[in-house]
């Protein structure tokens, strides 16, 4: 798990700004981007296919390049620049991410925490975030480059464990904070405590805290709500309550949450922040959970709706039923 003071060192020479007001996400700017980071799925091969033509492309147009060293030198044009992923954003103005929504999220991390844009190419399954397919992609990029884009601000969460009023590990997350049993089977029980007041004693799976972006991610596959990326909220869901009555909340982004584990038998909890490794949380310390500073700008070409993407991966309108008639006797 890269931790928040590991990756800073990518834009010491930068301020980041306390972004406080989010700019509709169907307002046009026109920017130049002069340098461009690329970061892809070195683990996929069509991720990397769409990596090679999309340096080629930008090397035709001139920009200068900054790619991450975890892409593979065969699978990259010839004297194409490498970095470390810490250092590859000091002094980009874009960073572009190929592959699924899993690149995405690592990539965001990333570009929140140097306030570079990024836009993503879509090489995974789902596409929630990465929108741009590998047809398009050379004309949206064509098109983001001549300032034909749409800027959508989102906001993440910071995750801190505290042992006493020691920090002892802390994670940055746009999807969600996770809180589960390190030991498949066992239930888990812990409170949540929201600025100060006691909220409840849950017993089941463990807990989700999820941002919007978030909303349409692990927490709906636990019945919590779809959140529209715009609002400023936090979603609280219990992973398979053992009380049915257990349901997810939302609650304003200006809140803090706090959860800690409630019984004394060795049970030890595993928290992660986007699916990477933050911490183990044991009974008498604290898991908090509050909205980041930092927030990521996702560049959309232009056309992007963010209901025809709901549309489109939840099959909203499809009868996925077989209807095959079987055959009259």
């Amino acid at each position: 798990m890269r931790f928040e003071s590991a990756a800073l060192i990518c834009c010491h020479h930068k301020l980041l700004p306390r972004l406080t007001n989010r700019p509709p996400p169907d307002r046009y700017m026109s920017k130049h981007f002069s340098t461009v980071a690329v970061m892809g799925n070195h683990r996929d091969q069509q991720a990397l296919d769409s990596v090679r033509s999309l340096l080629q492309h930008l090397k035709k147009l001139g920009l200068e390049l900054a790619v991450s060293d975890s892409l593979p030198t065969d699978a990259l044009p010839g004297n194409t620049p490498q970095m470390a992923d810490e250092l590859l954003l000091d002094g980009a103005d874009l960073l572009v991410a190929v592959g699924g929504d899993g690149t995405m999220l690592y990539a965001a991390r990333h570009a929140a925490k140097c306030g570079v844009p990024l836009l993503g190419i879509n090489r995974g399954r789902l596409g929630f975030l990465a929108d741009v397919s590998p047809e398009q992609m050379q004309e949206s990029l064509d098109q983001v480059l001549a300032g034909q884009f749409g800027k959508e601000r989102r906001m993440l969460l910071r995750a801190e464990i505290f042992s006493g009023d020691a920090s002892k590990a802390n994670g940055l997350a746009m999807n969600d904070i996770v809180l589960k049993n390190r030991e498949t089977g066992r239930m888990l029980e812990f409170q949540t405590i929201v600025d100060g007041h006691y909220v409840n004693t849950h017993g089941g799976d463990g807990f989700i805290a999820a941002t919007p972006t978030g909303s349409t991610a692990y927490a709906l596959s636990c019945g919590g709500p779809i959140v529209e990326p715009g609002m400023e909220a936090i979603v609280l869901a219990p992973i398979c309550p053992h009380t049915l009555s257990d349901r997810p909340i939302v609650i304003s982004s200006q809140t803090t949450t706090e959860v800690m584990l409630t019984q004394d038998d060795g049970t030890r909890g595993e928290v992660n922040a986007d699916g990477e490794f933050v911490g183990e949380l044991t009974v008498g310390e604290r898991l908090r959970i509050v909205a980041a500073e930092q927030k990521v700008d996702l560049i959309h070409p232009h056309g992007y709706d963010y209901f025809g993407t709901l549309r489109s991966k939840l099959y909203w309108g499809r009868d996925t039923r077989n209807r095959s008639r079987r055959p009259i006797d």
